[in-house]
Formats: structure tokens, sequence, C-alpha cells
């Protein structure tokens, strides 16, 4: 096909290429145009050529869907880069020495709670806090019921609660403890 015959047979099937663009592009318009333009310069700079085994307009289809794929996948990329690059830090939010310490120490008290819950409560917690994750997506990536992931989130979170008393209970015991006062000026630590 030559390039008159080309632009002869863009042109007949613009307005259905344009209605089939915005589909492909979840009815946005920008994108439509957008993709449509990149498929233009594509078979015309030779990057996608007809081949004559379908008809014109379904190749030109062909190209569109699989253009506008492309273009999903470079802003779903781009969207992810974005997300990965630590963002500046106000002057109001640094933390506080007392408070960073204050943080790493519940994390490290959570983690060690969590260790001690039984599988299938760890994980839903984890799915649900750490990847924020619904608890019926958490069921699925755990394959079981809904209902069976709610169970063991309600259980987990009150099993959380009562390891965490009995932790903070423990810890209070121990740095109030006179007897370890003594015995830890006695050894000069």
């Amino acid at each position: 096909m030559d390039d008159s015959e080309l632009w002869t047979a863009l042109e007949k099937h613009h307005s259905e290429s344009l209605g089939w663009a915005l589909s492909c592009c979840a009815h946005s318009s920008v994108e439509a145009d957008a993709v449509l333009q990149a498929v233009y310069l594509k078979v015309l700079a030779g990057q996608a050529r007809f081949d004559g085994k379908a008809s014109f307009k379904t190749w030109l289809f062909a190209v569109i869907r699989r253009t506008a794929a492309d273009e999903r996948r470079r802003q779903m990329l781009r969207r992810m880069l974005l997300k990965r690059r630590p963002e500046p830090v106000p002057a109001a939010a640094v933390e506080r020495p007392d408070e960073a310490l204050y943080r790493a120490e519940l994390r490290r008290l959570v983690r060690e709670v969590l260790t001690q819950l039984p599988r299938r409560q760890r994980e839903v917690l984890q799915l649900v806090f750490y990847h924020d994750l619904s608890l019926a997506e958490a069921a699925q990536v755990m394959g079981v019921s809904p209902g069976s992931a709610h169970t063991h989130y309600d259980r987990g979170k009150k099993q959380m609660r009562a390891y965490m008393l009995e932790l903070q209970i423990h810890e209070e015991a121990r740095r109030n403890d006179p007897q370890r006062t003594v015995s830890a000026t006695e050894t000069g630590r």
C-alpha cells in the first residue's frame, strides 16, 4: 500500500478509529487522541505495516488496541515510579528523637506479639494492616472464606490486645523492680 492509499484509508476510517480509541481508553478523549496520533505516526512511519491478511479496518483497530494497551502500561509504570520516589518531608513533620524511640519500641512490640499469634490470625492481620487489603481480599489471598478471615481477624486482634497488655505489664514491672535496680548498681552496670 503506497502513502496516498494509506492516507485515504486512514481518512476513511478516522471517525470509527476515534470511536474505537475512545473505547480502548476508557472514554478519555485526551488519551484517545494521543493514542490515535501515536497509531497514525506508527502507520505513516512504517512501524506498523498493513500486510493484507485482514481488512484494513480490522488491522487498524488491532494497532489501536495494542497502542492503547501499551500506553496504559506506560502510564501505570510512571505512576509506580512516582510512588517510589521519596517525598520531601516538611520541617514540621520531622519526628523528635523521643517520639522516634517510642515508635521503634512500639513496632518491636507489635512484631513480637505477631509472632505469638497462630499462623492464620497473623496472616490476616498482616494482610489487612501492613498491606492495606480488605478482609475480603485477605480471604482470597489466604484461600479461606470471608467469614473465616473475619473470625481470624477478630480473634487475632483480641489476642494481640491481650498480649500487648501482658507485655506492657511485664515491661512496667521490670522497669519498676527495686531488686533489679540494686543488682544492676551492685554489678556496676
